[in-house]
This record gives structure tokens, C-alpha cells and sequence, in this order.
């Protein structure tokens, strides 16, 4: 060792001075591969935000023009005349949302009870066909399920929709369905629409949920069983908790899928453009729906009106991800846990 080498050494061992801290820097180096995989993901990471970005232009620069011709009361307007420039999402965009919640208040029960069961319950054997059919039951197209709902379940739910009417009308008035007495009244509903809708929410609140469930941290599992606790009360009280805000953020998505939703709703629902307070009646409407309906028919104006609707759904669609994606992150479920 040379004396430049012997000074060094005792540089780095010496002690620092009396009442300072200087911390150790260590720089990593950083190879080829690594830059070019940090180029190449980070690339893949802003361009999903560029084309989110030139979808947002793409939409804005098509519904301009009807924008203009309307104003703000586009998102009021319950009329759809564009002869006369009045149009807009009033009418429609209320109806999507009773879809959607129709579709959720089915959907999210069944997927959360059956995220508990595969995630804590099955056998290991049950547990991977379980998760092949939830897999299996995304992957199927959207106009097998409205086929399903068109053909098969609708001449069957009727009898379901005039008991609800009947018996709880009066309790719930927006149940209530005029001239319930004629069968005619209850096909073709935003009801039956939101339970086509729901079985494909199902899966995507039922994945995420059970995915959220399967993290909780197994020291906490065992405290749990340790103070005696059933396996019904661990779940209670440590897996449910801790995927409070994964079950938060999966439902936000599913409802965002469910907003979107175009063909199974398109091919069950009698399309009205009018504001329907009661589920349960026949005709409803929707944005994606009243985009495929009208869309081979429109002249300019109506096209860019269509354009329009199109950017109301994709930013109310792009505002609920972005909230599940924070409650996400927020929540004990979204960081990093330890076994």
C-alpha cells in the first residue's frame, strides 16, 4: 500500500469531529442496461398521458363547434334538436348514471362476497377454477351479455319488476310504474340494462378485491387467530379492513365501466331522450348508447354534438379513476405492507 493509499484509509476511519455528523454518500453506478430500461419504461409511462392527452384534444376539437353553439347549458339541456341548437346531456347523462347504480347495487354485494370466499375460504384446487371463471366471465364480449339480457332475461324479470312495483311503489315512489298492468310498461328498462351491466362489473370488483384481500399482512392474520378470533372475525376484522380502500377504488372502476358500457345497454333499452326518475318503467337512455344510435344518421352539427357527449363521458370516466386511483394509494391497501 502506498502512502497516498495509507493517508486515504485513515481519512475515511478517522472519526469526524466532535458533535458533527457527516454521512457516508454512496453513488450506485449505473450500467447501460439500466438507463435504457429506465428510458424505455419512462417513455411507457408518459405515453399513456400523451394519448390520454391527444384523446381529450381529438374530442375537444370535434365537439367545438356544438360547444359553441350551446354553451354550458349542453350539460343541462334536456332536448336533443340540433336543428333548432338545442341539444345537450341533461336527459341522458342521469339516465347513465341510474345504470350504472343499478348495476353497482347488484354487482358489488356478489363480487365482494365472492372475493372473500375465493381469497379466504376455497380449498386451493376450487380456488384457481374460481379465479378462471371470474377471468373467463371479463373476457366475454359485451354483446353476448346484452344478446343474453335481450332474449333471455328480459321476458323473465318482468314478473320481478311488477312485484317490486307493486309492493314497494308505494313505500319507494320512484319504483313505481305506470299502467303496471301491462307488461309492456317494465321491458326494455334501465333496471334490466343495469343487471346485464352488473354481470360485468362483477368481475373487475371481485379481481381487484380479491387481489386486496390476499395482501393482508399474515403477522396480523395470526394475532388475530392468536386472540382466538374465528376465521370469520380475522376477516372481519384485519382482510376487510385492510382492503377498505382497494374494495373503494375497485367499485369507482367498475363504475366507470359501467358508464361506458354501450352495446348491451343499446340493444335492451327503448331510447328516450327524456330524464327517467323511475328505473323500473320502460325507456332510458345513455351517452354511449345515444353515440352508437345516432352516429350513421348525423349530419355535421350532430356529430360534433355527439363529440361532445363523448368528452362529458370521458372526463366524468377519467375524473372517477383518477379518485379511485388516489383512494388507492391513500389507503393501507395501496403502499407497501410488511409480512
Amino acid at each position: 500500500m502506498t502512502t497516498a493509499d495509507t493517508a486515504l484509509a485513515d481519512d475515511l476511519l478517522a472519526p469526524p469531529p466532535e458533535g458533527e455528523d457527516i454521512p457516508l454518500r454512496i453513488v450506485p453506478g449505473v450500467s447501460r442496461g439500466d438507463r435504457i430500461f429506465r428510458i424505455v419504461f419512462r417513455t411507457a409511462g408518459l405515453s399513456v398521458f400523451a394519448i390520454m392527452g391527444l384523446i381529450a384534444l381529438f374530442l375537444l376539437t370535434r365537439g367545438a363547434q356544438a360547444l359553441r353553439a350551446t354553451g354550458w347549458s349542453f350539460l343541462t339541456e334536456r332536448r336533443w334538436q340540433t336543428a333548432t341548437h338545442r341539444f345537450g346531456v341533461g336527459a341522458v347523462l342521469p339516465d347513465g348514471i341510474i345504470i350504472a347504480v343499478v348495476a353497482l347495487v347488484i354487482a358489488v354485494p356478489v363480487a365482494l362476497s365472492a372475493a372473500v370466499f375465493i381469497s379466504e375460504y376455497a380449498p386451493s384446487g376450487l380456488r384457481r377454477t374460481l379465479i378462471s371463471l371470474v377471468d373467463l366471465m371479463a373476457a366475454v364480449p359485451s354483446i353476448v351479455y346484452g344478446l343474453w339480457g335481450l332474449v333471455f332475461l328480459t321476458p323473465r324479470i318482468i314478473g320481478f319488476e311488477r312485484w317490486v312495483s307493486t309492493h314497494l311503489g308505494g313505500a319507494l315512489p320512484f319504483l313505481k310504474v305506470r299502467n303496471p298492468e301491462i307488461g309492456a310498461s317494465f321491458a326494455q328498462s334501465g333496471f334490466i340494462a343495469g343487471v346485464v351491466v352488473s354481470l360485468m362489473v362483477i368481475p373487475i370488483v371481485c379481481s381487484l378485491s380479491r387481489e386486496v384481500f390476499s395482501q393482508a399482512p399474515t403477522g396480523e392474520r395470526e394475532g388475530a387467530y392468536a386472540l382466538g378470533a374465528t376465521r370469520w372475525g380475522m376477516v372481519r376484522t384485519v382482510v376487510l379492513p385492510f382492503g377498505k380502500g382497494g374494495v373503494i377504488g375497485a367499485v369507482m372502476l367498475g363504475f366507470g365501466r359501467a358508464m361506458g358500457e354501450t352495446i348491451a345497454v343499446a340493444l335492451i333499452i327503448s331510447p328516450v331522450f327524456a330524464f327517467t326518475s323511475h328505473p323500473l318503467q320502460a325507456g332510458s337512455n345513455s351517452i354511449p348508447s345515444l353515440i352508437a344510435l345516432r352516429y350513421s344518421e348525423s349530419d355535421k352539427l350532430s356529430l360534433s354534438a355527439l363529440m361532445a357527449a363523448g368528452l362529458v363521458l370521458f372526463a366524468i370516466t377519467l375524473l372517477i379513476n383518477m379518485i379511485a386511483s388516489a383512494i388507492i394509494s391513500r389507503s393501507r391497501s395501496g403502499a407497501a405492507t410488511n409480512e
